[in-house]
C-alpha cells in the first residue's frame, strides 16, 4: 500500500509517497493545486492520497525549502532498487548540506572508482531526491550535470545556491 500527500512548496509541490517500510519516493514539481494531483495520480496509481502523511517529515521538508533545515526524520525505502544503487544512494545521502561531491568522488567512496557514468545513472533514478540529496552530485569540471526532477538543472542550481547560502550562517 502506497500512500501520498502533496505540499507546497516556494518551487511548486512535493508529492511525498510512503510504504509501510518508509519513504518510497519524492517527486518535485513546479506543478501546484489539481496539476500536481494528477502528477501524483499519474505517478503513483495504486496509491492512496492522504491530507498528512508523516507530519514530522513534512515540517522538515517545509524548512529545508525555507533554508532551515539540513537533516530530515525519514526512514528511506529502497526496497525494489538494485544492491549497486541502493549502496550508491546510501553513499550519497552521507553528502553533508552545503557541500558537494563529483561523481567520481562519489564513485570512489563506494569503491567503484571507474563507475561514475553507473553513478550518474543511480543518481537519475534516485527515487527519493531531497532526503538523498543527489543534487549534491556534480561533474568532475564543476558543471552539474543534470536532475531528474521537473524543473531540472534550474532547480538543481537554486537548491545548491540555498544550502551554501544557509551554510555559510
Amino acid at each position: 500500500m502506497i500512500r501520498f500527500t502533496i505540499l507546497a512548496v516556494p518551487s511548486g509541490s512535493v508529492i511525498l509517497a510512503c510504504t509501510p517500510r518508509g519513504v518510497s519516493r519524492v517527486i518535485l514539481t513546479a506543478r501546484r493545486g489539481r496539476e500536481a494531483l494528477a502528477l501524483a495520480r499519474r505517478e503513483l496509481p495504486e496509491g492512496q492520497q492522504v491530507r498528512r502523511l508523516l507530519p514530522e517529515l513534512e515540517k522538515d521538508l517545509r524548512a529545508y525549502f525555507a533554508g532551515k533545515r539540513t537533516r530530515f526524520h525519514a526512514h528511506p525505502d529502497l526496497t525494489g532498487l538494485t544492491p549497486f544503487h541502493q549502496e550508491v544512494l546510501r553513499a550519497c545521502a552521507r553528502i553533508p548540506y552545503g557541500q558537494t561531491m563529483t561523481y567520481r568522488e562519489l564513485a570512489e567512496s563506494v569503491g567503484r572508482p571507474n563507475a561514475a557514468r553507473a553513478i550518474g545513472g543511480a543518481m537519475a533514478r534516485n527515487p527519493i531526491p531531497i532526503i538523498i540529496p543527489c543534487h549534491r552530485v556534480i561533474t568532475s569540471q564543476g558543471a552539474l550535470g543534470g536532475y531528474s526532477a521537473e524543473q531540472g538543472v534550474t532547480l538543481k542550481r537554486r537548491l545548491l545556491e540555498m544550502e551554501t547560502r544557509a551554510a555559510r550562517r
